[in-house]
């Protein structure tokens, strides 16, 4: 809110001004004389009174203290103001004392400084001279034989296969010969990054080296492969250790780990006896920093504890028996001491209790006999399937290639049936399946109960995560009325439903849909993760989540059984969800460890006239409408590209008589290059009349609309397949990026292509964001966000809308940099939200 409502908001704080206390130095008197001036400036007010909220009396939000932040920080008469500091204190008054209080602020687990980061490892040796476009035409050039090469061998051993398999003399021989290729197959493919590790790059230790160099493409391709290897599906079982193990990590006795982001430098990683790592854990051994690759060290104690949705940086450490909370993370240098619990970006000691799971009997050889039983059922049911199917597949397309020959269509009609009955048919079997079989299974496993880990219980608990997290689906239906009652057909408890047409975004995940729960009214963007689920190394507990009514949550946030929210509250962005204390209700939640903000600004209150009366009904209606062409697009698109691959691998087995394996080869080698066509002149498509552009709107806004639709039809997912290459900018561009050269992206992720500026010399790490908009109950905001040259993004950093990042700057590891923030030329910012960092690599 500016302009004329602001300057309304301040007529009404002035006629009833109350008598402002004097500032206790004539300092502190000074300096809040010009923090009131500079934001009566940004704010467009005649004046602001000294005691006056920032928000509640004057009306502004959290862009405007943003830009306010920022003007301060330019003034070299006033010392530094992050928004943390501006929610702390939301006057005038109280931010000047605060900032030039000389004493030591008193220890606040809510609303904690960074602790000093260290900049680099010093063992680390410095890096190669800067590499130059030689060598990312070299490197790029082998990444391309790589995948030739890769796309060769798949095909040579695909072919053999049929033609061992294919000369069965009866149903029971064509079934034990699809086991023993399968099982060979399965060997080869785990067994493959192993060896490759080990001789293109031995044992990791902590080293530096250039982006694009010879060293750097050796890394690629291991990473490459470790990280596309059959084994990291299989996280979270006694499998998953043994893989590490023979990669090099030392992982120690009845270690449970259930993220399947693999370490790419497993020598780096010491995993004791007893540890715990829970599911969407960055802890990679390394990191990129102005176009240099860095390995260093991670290392968990005996019995500690990784909670979910963290970040594990180079030279972390855990002590023994030690808790990290979900949604933190340990910058470079940081070490966690023995038996102590801590939480937040970047963490430090926390004063509420983590939640324990009792331990249960969960030995080695218990251990042993899931992790066997687990491969035979891969072995003798999931492998025969897949290879019957494609050996029914490739006869097929023999058979037809007679038909081909003689110059008839006859074949690729039938496919264009078939792979509509597959592809539609394929939903609506699985919608039904969803709602009958999980349902089933949910019987076996109680909540309140603790169950041993990799037992029957544990393997039926695994099965309904596995069913009821069908990202395809959420993606079909969310961001429209019909994920709510996908999500009730699944199991949510979510009666009785205040319709709104965005309820819940494209992207939900649960432990257990029989135990999540929604209150009334609630909205949720994009990346929820319910965690019904408690764990130890041993055991497990099922435990009811319930969000409460008339909430909004931002994006990416991991909510716990027993987090203490109720109703009507702003979960911002990463934020991290408290378990002790009071129960939050009337409140904004901000930041890890989080801290309270107002629930709503003015702002945001525009457009609430929309959400009631008939008018409500007929724009919803509208919505509708809408997305329900928007779902019908994204149906027929992801169909017609599996046509396509089908029709491309149908044509290579009719070729295969005539061609041999170099048919199945050329098939290998064009699907990447036709995934990327596809998807980016889709993408070009549905943006031709209407690209992204800056908004603030009702979500019942027709431009709105057009942005659903943007982030549903097209696809982003096989992006990540160029994560770490040059070619990956070449595709950003071709989808509106406006992107330098010689950056480097190892994983980022743009919501808005077209509203994004990246520099030139750009480092991007994995898991980074770059998120171009904004949802608050029923308002859409949307703004660009620019990169400027030599900028760090870190492992996990999310960037929001209306975002100015000077050169040289660089935002740590899991830092959330809010909308509207400009950071400073050669800046270093870190934390949720996130700050700068002064000299040393404190916060300010």
């Amino acid at each position: 809110m500016k302009g004329q409502q602001l300057q309304e908001a301040a007529r009404g704080v002035m006629e009833g001004v109350r008598p402002c206390e004097a500032p206790p130095q004539p300092a502190v008197s000074a300096a809040a004389e010009r923090l009131a001036a500079l934001l009566a400036d940004v704010a467009q007010l005649d004046e602001v009174p000294l005691d006056s909220n920032f928000f509640d009396d004057l009306g502004a939000d959290s862009l405007v203290m943003a830009h306010f932040c920022a003007r301060v920080r330019n003034r070299p008469d006033l010392p530094p103001v992050s928004m943390r500091d501006v929610y702390r204190h939301p006057t005038a008054g109280s931010l000047a004392v605060a900032l030039l209080d000389s004493t030591p602020s008193p220890p606040e687990s809510e609303m904690p400084g960074p602790p000093a980061l260290p900049r680099r490892q010093a063992e680390a040796p410095a890096p190669a001279p800067p590499t130059g476009r030689p060598h990312r035409v070299l490197c790029g050039a082998l990444q391309l034989l790589a995948f030739l090469g890769y796309a060769f061998l798949v095909a040579a051993v695909t072919a053999q296969g049929y033609e061992w398999i294919s000369a069965y003399a009866h149903l029971l021989d064509a079934y034990l010969r699809s086991v023993v290729f399968g099982a060979a197959l399965l060997l080869v493919l785990c067994a493959l990054p192993v060896v490759a590790k080990w001789l293109l790059f031995g044992r990791f230790t902590p080293r530096r080296f250039r982006v694009w160099s010879l060293t750097y493409f050796r890394f690629w391709l291991v990473k490459t492969l470790i990280r596309s290897s059959p084994l990291v599906l299989f996280a979270g079982s006694p499998l998953y250790p043994l893989f590490l193990r023979a990669l090099g990590a030392r992982i120690g006795r009845g270690v449970t780990i259930l993220s399947r982001s693999a370490p790419v430098c497993p020598d780096l990683l010491t995993v004791d006896d007893g540890t715990l790592v829970r599911k969407d854990t960055l802890m990679s051994c390394y990191n990129a920093a102005d176009g240099v690759i860095e390995t260093g060290p991670v290392t968990l104690g005996r019995g500690s504890v990784v909670g979910e949705v963290t970040v594990l940086d180079i030279g972390t450490r855990l002590g023994d028996a030690s808790r990290l909370g979900h949604a933190s993370s340990l910058h470079t240098g940081q070490a966690v001491p023995d038996g102590e619990h801590w939480q937040g970006s970047p963490a430090q000691p926390a004063d509420g209790d983590f939640q324990e799971v009792e331990p249960a009997r969960c030995g080695t050889v218990r251990r042993a006999v899931h992790g066997t039983l687990l491969l035979l059922r891969v072995l003798l049911v999931y492998v025969p399937l897949s290879v019957g199917c494609l050996d029914v597949l490739l006869s097929w397309a023999l058979e037809g290639s007679a038909v081909v020959k003689g110059g008839a269509t006859v074949l690729y009609v039938d496919l264009l049936v078939v792979t509509a009955v597959v592809f539609f048919g394929g939903v609506i079997v699985t919608l039904v399946v969803l709602a009958t079989v999980p349902r089933l299974l949910a019987w076996f496993v109680r909540p309140g109960r603790t169950y041993p880990l990799f037992g029957f219980h544990h393997s039926v608990h695994r099965t309904i995560v596995l069913m009821t997290n069908r990202r395809s689906l959420t993606r079909l239906f969310g961001d429209s009325s019909c994920i709510v009652h996908y999500l009730r057909w699944i199991g949510y408890r979510l009666t009785p439903v205040e319709q709104t047409g965005s309820n819940f975004g494209t992207a939900v995940k649960h432990e257990s849909p029989y135990l999540s729960r929604v209150g009334t009214g609630t909205m949720v963007a994009d990346g929820l993760s319910l965690m019904n689920a408690e764990y130890s190394s041993t055991s497990f507990r099922l435990s009811p989540t319930a969000i409460g009514a008339h909430n909004f949550l931002g994006n990416r946030i991991a909510y716990p059984t027993g987090g203490r929210t109720g109703d009507n509250c702003l979960l911002a962005t990463k934020v991290a969800i408290p378990v002790s204390g009071p129960l939050r209700h009337d409140v904004g939640l901000l930041g890890s460890p989080c801290f309270e903000i107002p629930r709503s600004v003015a702002r945001d209150s525009t457009f609430d006239e929309l959400k009631d009366g008939n008018g409500l009904r007929r724009r919803l209606a509208a919505k509708n409408r809408h997305n329900a062409v928007t779902m019908a697009c994204h149906l027929l698109t992801g169909w017609l590209y599996f046509f396509g691959v089908t029709l491309l691998f149908a044509f290579a087995a009719s070729r295969y008589p005539a061609w041999g394996t170099v048919a199945l080869a050329l098939a290998n080698a064009v699907l990447l290059p036709f995934t990327f066509l596809y998807y980016v002149l889709l993408e070009r498509a549905v943006i031709a009349a209407h690209p992204p552009e800056p908004l603030f709107c009702s979500i019942y806004d027709r431009r709105f609309w057009r942005r659903e639709r943007y982030w549903k039809v097209p696809s982003e997912t096989y992006l990540h397949i160029l994560d770490g290459t040059p070619f990956k900018t070449v595709v950003w561009r071709l989808l509106g990026v406006r992107i330098g050269a010689r950056v480097f992206d190892d994983g980022c992720a743009l919501t808005e292509r077209p509203m994004a500026v990246i520099g030139d010399d750009c480092t991007l790490n994995a898991g980074s964001v770059l998120q171009c908009h904004s949802q608050e109950d029923g308002t859409f905001k949307s703004d660009r966000s620019a990169l400027g040259a030599g900028c760090t993004l870190g492992v996990g950093a999310f960037v929001h809308y209306g975002v100015t990042v000077g050169d040289g700057a660089v935002l740590a590891a899991d830092s959330f940099l809010m909308k509207g923030e400009t950071v400073p030329e050669n800046a270093r910012w870190a934390g949720n939200p996130a700050r700068p960092l002064d000299e040393s690599g404190g916060a300010r």
